[in-house]
This record gives structure tokens, C-alpha cells and sequence, in this order.
């Protein structure tokens, strides 16, 4: 059983936030910015650090010992695609992908601006020695305490750390590799006087130019596995074609065992009916499509952030049923809202045009949210989707509506819409968010086509 954790303010290594797959045991992965992860390894006190990629919870998976040494440490940061996927699979997306070639150069600019000192240890004879040079020579006013290398100069402990604590330095980086850096660190790291031990792979590897980053672009759309098997294929290629996918598989299960069985049937029953008007609606979506861009200007679909389970924000999309400057002209006609409380409606709103009138009078601009339901950001049936700036004015006993994800149809867009106040919605929606069922989404979804037909408080 293992953890994500988030903070909002301190980094502390243990605050339990939700289960995801990192297998087999307790861990603590850090879900936070660089700056906030910075600032909390570099308080006063002594930290030890692993980064933790899908090979290395494939490892920890059949290592009781590299196991008991990740657990051992005070903080895992998540390096890679195949963590962050993980995650997602139990609904957490990820503050940052926190991998040691991107994250410690960072750490080492705060730490020279602070005047700490750095020690060098692994890589094959030479490679400390050039990632040290071309370190200084990018981070002005660091400082490089010592450098040894990972082959002839790491036989005795005894001495290695004897040379750490006489160097002074602050941070040792230790590049091992994996599993035994963690294991290295584990029996060693009580004795090294430095405040900031970290376990980094292959950074000074990066760091010498041994081994060329990705280029830009395939670094942004998250495939540098690929770039890194096209230059080592014989060495990564059963680490990256096999046990990225194993790790993965791994993930699908224990998440899926992890959800309760009235989860998974909604879930399924989501996607299900989804795929299913996806392909029945696929006429209507394409007609409304042309008519929408030939009747103003401006994208077909309307995107907008709302606020979907427990507060995360996300893009929901429409049809485009106004002008396509609404949004700058929204403030000028909230004043005209038909309706009491916070969530504004106007059926005399002059921002819609005529076709927008239409596809709002029969609910065809919410079926593109289809996608929405696909992506696991929404839900067939849920209260309705809320924008971030009425969520901010919620009274306290509004938040339990976002215990659910949202909703195309619910029990408010089935008892008059726009005819609805604020509060008596609020109560329908809690209301719902007590006795959710299959059946009750079922019988919501039955009166939503009768909703649709009468166009009752559509506009």
C-alpha cells in the first residue's frame, strides 16, 4: 500500500492523500512543485533522496532489499511517464515530473546562491570529473566539495565517506545506478555528514555529455524513453519494451482492485454509453459542426475551465453557441440574469446567435462533453460543471457537490434548468451525491430526453 502526498504548504515526507500503484510497499512520492520541493530538501536537517521511475518499481517489486532502501529514504520524487500514467489511473494527475536531469541542476542554483557545496560520486573513471567542469561553467559560483568516480575509487566505504566528510560538502549526488546507489546509500548515508544525500542514475552521464538529452520537442511530448532506446537499444531495450508495460499492466490492476465495485460499474456504464452516442450521434455532431462555422466566425467547439471532483480544474468543451468574443462580454450582461444566486442564465443573453439558440434549446451543444466523459473528467450523469469563479463564492454547504465528478445531464438539468435557483440546485445535487446509484443514473438518463423534448429552462 503506498502514497501520494500534496502540500499546500511545508513539504512534510508522509501525508497520506490517496492510494495509487507504486508496488508492494509504503512509500512516500512527492507530488509538488520544483520550487516547493527545492526549498523543503534544502531546509536545515539531513534528507535522503531517490528518484523512482517505472524501472525502479519494477525493481523494488522483486528486491526486498533495494525495497527496504527506498522505503528507508525521506523522499521519492517522480521521474517519467510511467509514474505520472500511474498516478492517473487512481484519478491523481501529477504536480510535476520531478526527474534528476531537469530537477538538480535547479537544486544546485539554489544551493550556490546559498553557498552550499556539492560532491560528485559514480560514472565510469572521468565522468564526475567532466559533469563537475561543465556544471561550474553553467551555474555560476558553485562549488564542487570532491569528485570520485564509480569503478576503482568506490571500492572501501570507509574511505569514500571519510573524503565526503572531509571535503565539507553539503550534497552528495551518488550515481550508481540503480539498484545499487539506494542500496549504497541505505548502509552508508548515517555516516556521511553532508545534509543532502541523493540516489541520481545516470545524471552525470548527462551532465558530462556521455549521453545526449532528447531534443526539445521530444523532451515537451513526454518521449524521451524513446530517444534514450534509440541510442543504448541493446541495454534499455528490455527495461523500456518490457517493463514499462509490465509496470503499467501492474498499475491497471491494483487500481482497478483498489476501486469499489460501484465505481467501476459507474465508470463502465460512462464509457459505455459514451462510445455508444459517440458513434449514433456522429451525424448530428458533424451537421451542427457546419452550421455552427457558417453562421459566425470564430472555433467550432468552446472550451472552458471548469471545476470538476474535488475542486481539480479542467477543460470542458461545447459547441460554440455565441459570438465568439462572449467571454470578454460576459460582464456586461451578468446583470441580466434570469435566475437567482451565483450561476448566471439569460434567455435574452445577446451573445448567443441563432444557431447557439437552437443547439441550447436542445441540449445539442453539451454532446461534444462526450469527450469529457471519455477523458474521466466528467460523468454521464452529475451535477452540473462549475465555473472556478462561482466556486470561489460558494457557501461551505455548496462544496459537496464536487464529491462527484460532473455531470452532460443530473437531476438539476432534468427538473427545469435555468427555472432552478442556485440553493434549490445545491440541494439537488447533495441530494444525489447521498443516494447515487446505477438505477437513479439510469432513471435520470431516461427523463433526460424528456428534458430534451420539452425544452423546459433551456436557453
Amino acid at each position: 500500500m503506498t502514497y501520494l502526498t500534496t502540500f499546500d504548504g511545508p513539504l512534510t515526507p508522509a501525508t497520506p492523500l490517496r492510494e495509487t500503484y507504486l508496488p508492494s510497499l509504503r512509500t512516500s512520492l512527492v507530488d509538488a512543485t520544483t520550487p516547493q520541493t527545492i526549498a523543503a530538501l534544502l531546509a536545515p536537517g539531513k534528507r535522503r533522496i531517490n528518484f523512482m521511475n517505472a524501472h525502479c518499481f519494477n525493481v523494488m517489486a522483486r528486491n526486498r532489499q533495494y525495497a527496504a532502501a527506498v522505503n528507508s529514504a525521506d523522499y521519492l520524487l517522480p521521474d517519467g511517464i510511467g509514474v505520472a500514467l500511474a498516478a492517473k489511473m487512481t484519478g491523481h494527475k501529477l504536480t510535476e515530473n520531478l526527474n534528476g536531469t531537469d530537477f538538480i541542476p535547479a537544486i544546485l542554483e539554489e544551493a550556490a546562491q546559498r553557498g552550499k557545496s556539492v560532491y560528485l560520486f559514480g560514472g565510469t573513471p572521468g565522468t564526475a570529473d567532466r559533469a563537475a567542469n561543465n556544471l561550474i561553467h553553467k551555474i555560476p559560483n558553485l562549488r564542487i566539495a570532491g569528485v570520485r568516480d564509480g569503478y576503482a575509487q568506490a571500492q572501501n566505504d570507509a574511505e569514500i565517506i571519510a573524503d565526503m566528510n572531509a571535503s565539507g560538502a553539503d550534497i552528495v549526488l551518488v550515481a550508481l545506478g540503480v539498484p545499487m546507489q539506494e542500496l549504497w546509500l541505505h548502509r552508508n548515508a548515517p555516516y556521511i555528514n553532508a545534509e543532502l544525500t541523493m540516489g541520481v542514475g545516470a545524471a552525470l552521464d548527462f551532465f558530462a555529455g556521455n549521453v545526449s538529452r532528447a531534443p526539445a520537442l521530444v523532451r515537451k511530448a513526454k518521449c524521451e524513453w524513446v530517444w534514450r532506446l534509440a541510442l543504448e537499444p541493446r541495454r534499455l531495450a528490455k527495461r523500456y519494451l518490457a517493463g514499462n508495460p509490465s509496470f503499467l499492466a501492474r498499475a491497471a490492476k491494483q487500481a482497478a482492485f483498489a476501486l469499489p465495485a460501484k465505481a467501476v460499474a459507474q465508470r463502465a456504464l460512462d464509457i459505455s454509453l459514451s462510445l455508444t452516442a459517440l458513434v449514433v450521434l456522429s451525424p448530428i455532431l458533424a451537421l451542427t459542426a457546419l452550421a455552427v462555422k457558417a453562421e459566425s466566425k470564430g472555433p467550432v467547439l468552446f472550451t472552458q475551465t471548469r471545476i470538476g471532483q474535488n475542486g481539480r480544474p479542467f477543460t470542458m468543451v461545447k459547441f460554440r453557441s455565441m459570438v465568439s468574443d462572449a467571454e470578454a462580454l460576459r460582464a456586461g450582461v451578468l446583470t441580466g440574469s434570469d435566475r437567482e444566486g451565483l450561476c448566471f442564465k439569460s434567455a435574452d443573453d445577446p451573445r448567443i446567435t441563432r444557431v447557439g439558440r437552437f443547439i441550447r434549446r436542445s441540449s445539442i451543444d453539451e454532446l461534444p462533453q462526450i469527450l469529457n466523459v471519455l477523458r474521466g473528467q466528467m460523468s454521464i450523469v452529475g451535477p452540473r460543471p462549475a465555473l472556478p469563479c462561482e466556486v470561489n463564492a460558494y457557501p461551505q454547504r455548496a462544496f459537496g457537490r464536487l464529491a462527484v465528478k460532473p455531470g452532460i445531464t443530473g437531476i438539476w438539468q432534468v427538473s427545469g434548468r435555468a427555472e432552478i435557483g442556485f440553493d434549490q440546485m445545491i440541494e439537488m445535487d447533495l441530494a444525489y451525491v447521498t443516494k447515487r446509484t446505477i438505477l437513479l443514473d439510469l432513471i435520470l438518463i431516461a427523463l433526460t430526453f424528456r428534458a430534451v423534448l420539452t425544452g423546459r429552462g433551456a436557453h
